[in-house]
């Protein structure tokens, strides 16, 4: 199944290890999902992961083995925008991307994108594919 996460499910990977979020980067690593992106998409991953705020936060040596499996097997997809009407505009390349890709998106923040059925939060997700009721790795 393709996916295309949005940088608040991988950052909050990285900050609780346990939690949702980190399930789903699990499964990613793992070669369950594939993991779809663009070039502005890895930019975001990298600007926002290297913010000082979350030096000392983060395992430095996780965060390159997540570029490294990236660039390496996930899905780079090339997209012209979308003309639909975004309630936060800097989320359309995400919701871009799984279109084109025809990939599932999930976020932490539903509100920034428009009603679609393909768009779920780390908690929907896990449902969806009957992972919510197991223990986390």
């Amino acid at each position: 199944m393709n996916v295309v996460l949005d940088t608040n499910v991988i950052v909050s990977a990285f900050l609780s290890p346990m939690g949702k979020p980190a399930t789903i980067l699990q499964l990613v690593l793992r070669g369950d999902l594939s993991i779809c992106f663009d070039t502005a998409i890895l930019a975001e991953y990298e600007q926002v992961l290297g913010r000082d705020k979350f030096a000392g936060k983060l395992h430095q040596a996780s965060i390159r083995r997540f570029f490294e499996l990236l660039y390496d097997f996930g899905m780079q997809a090339i997209c012209i925008p979308s003309q639909i009407s975004m309630p936060d505009e800097a989320d359309r390349k995400f919701y871009d991307v799984a279109k084109k890709a025809e990939a599932v998106l999930i976020t932490g923040n539903k509100k920034h994108y428009p009603n679609e059925s393909f768009i779920y939060n780390p908690v929907e997700f896990l449902i969806k594919i009957n992972l919510a009721e197991e223990k986390e790795w």
